[in-house]
């Protein structure tokens, strides 16, 4: 007779699996959120640098990052869709279809940055014919001049990187990050300000220093793929040149609509910032203050969401329904604890936090503005790691058409039109936009769950490539 604990507790099969599950995910999570913030810290260094230079310098660099970042966004969605592709080959046992995947997404970052990068070439104009100060424009246009050809060579380093979590290694990504840092702190003040004999190029400097340590990273991580196991085995520069038309075809399928998410979420926080902007300059403050916050948190979630990728993948691979739908559930409830967790701890030193960027001098109401900001982001620290996880897991069963979709109702239909009708219509102001930023990041996030749900309730699968090449 069964006992009434054996019908609600799980078995101790199903235990060891999650606490495997559960070991994995980390394992692999933790490298690469740190790799994120090792690529964050190298930012903020070139902004401390670039605000030695003067205030005028500061803004053109956000404007030259704004034009930088858009055309990331396009080639970001190809460097990603190599995770799942090649997951799903090291999943079925297939190194060859994993070598392809790869090679796809040189490809495919290569095809899409190169015109990108052209067109930065003439940002100035763009940002000048946009109503941007001349001066400012043609200060952005000398910073790009040196950085937009990191566009292509950042992206590859991504994409190897990817492949790297695909195999399980996601270690060697995370020390050339850590080298990089210094290097790239050292050669931007060399080059910004004429040290160690090197000539004084200012923004222009700046940009070129990027570029340099870009191009480093990407060829380190293409000589670890190359020379060091377990990477060499998979080939990965073997026949490089060979088209491989049908899977990049697949490549930009799943790739494309990523972008297009990226850019529906980046171009949200943009239309926020304009709306603070409207309310005043310590609404713009705050915002910032908050969002550099939920930036560096999110990072934990982003490693999340990657891992999770790589372990549905897996699954998915080997044509395991039941270990994807684990996977990806592990993960979302992994999200959800650490978010829960930051969001009391940000809740908790509210006051604090807006001391360390704007000191004990800051206007008051501007602190106070600060603080509320970061109390109602709680919330929104918890969905906006749910919906980054669900898509990572989504994207390791190649689904990205349709969480595309559900991110321009969720961000603009709902998101955005909350943010202006409690802000403005309500006169909310500030808390009000943020207000609605959380109700559309939680309405995305609880889409995306239901979707992977259903997917797994009736055992989806991805299909295969096709013929191996």
């Amino acid at each position: 007779m069964t006992s009434p604990d054996a019908l609600t507790l799980p078995s101790p099969r199903l235990l060891r699996r999650l606490r495997a599950e559960l070991a994995a995910t980390v394992e692999l999570a933790v490298p690469i959120a740190l790799t994120q913030l090792g690529q964050v810290a190298m930012m903020t260094t070139d902004l401390a640098l670039i605000g030695r230079i003067g205030d005028r310098a500061v803004a053109a660099a956000a404007l030259a990052h704004t034009v930088l970042f858009s055309a990331f966004m396009l080639c970001l969605g190809l460097a990603s869709a190599v995770t799942p592709l090649a997951s799903q080959a090291v999943g079925a046992r297939n190194p060859r279809i994993v070598r392809r995947s790869v090679r796809v997404g040189l490809w495919g970052v290569l095809l899409m940055g190169a015109p990108l990068t052209l067109l930065q070439l003439h940002g100035g104009a763009l940002l000048a014919a946009l109503g941007q100060e001349p001066e400012v424009a043609a200060l952005a246009d000398r910073y790009l001049d040196g950085l937009a050809w990191s566009l292509v060579p950042s992206c590859w380093f991504i994409a190897l990187r990817n492949f790297m979590g695909a195999v399980d290694r996601p270690q060697p990504a995370l020390w050339i990050t850590l080298m990089a840092i210094p290097a790239n702190a050292l050669l931007a003040y060399a080059l910004i300000f004429g040290a160690f004999g090197l000539p004084s190029l200012d923004l222009f400097g700046a940009g070129l220093a990027t570029t340099i340590v870009n191009l480093g990273m990407c060829a380190a991580s293409l000589a670890i793929c190359h020379t060091r196991r377990p990477f060499r085995k998979f080939h990965v520069l073997g026949r490089l040149w060979r088209p491989d038309w049908q899977l990049l075809g697949k490549l930009a399928v799943i790739g494309l609509p990523i972008s297009g998410t990226f850019l529906l979420e980046y171009s949200l926080f943009a239309a926020a910032a304009l709306l603070m902007g409207w309310i005043g300059t310590a609404a713009l403050v705050g915002h910032q203050i908050a969002l550099q916050v939920a930036a560096v948190v999110f990072m934990v979630p982003l490693g999340i969401g990657m891992a999770a990728t790589v372990r549905v993948g897996h699954a998915a691979g080997r044509r395991d329904p039941a270990g994807a739908r684990r996977a990806g559930f592990l993960a979302i409830v992994l999200g959800i604890v650490f978010m829960s967790a930051m969001a009391l701890l940000v809740a908790t030193f509210r006051e604090v936090i807006p001391l360390l960027f704007l000191g004990e001098s800051a206007d008051a109401h501007t602190r106070a503005l600060t603080q509320t900001l970061l109390l109602l982001g709680a919330t929104f620290f918890i969905a906006d790691g749910v919906q980054t996880i669900a898509a990572g897991a989504l994207r390791g069963l190649n689904d990205t058409r349709i969480p595309l979709l559900l991110s321009a109702g969720s961000f603009w239909l709902v998101g955005f039109v909350t943010c202006y009708l409690l802000g403005f219509t309500l006169h909310l102001g500030a808390p009000g936009v943020w207000i609605g930023l959380s109700i559309g990041i939680a309405v995305y996030a609880v889409l995306l769950v239901w979707r992977f749900h259903a997917l797994m309730r009736r055992g989806y699968l991805p299909e295969t490539p096709g013929p191996q090449t």
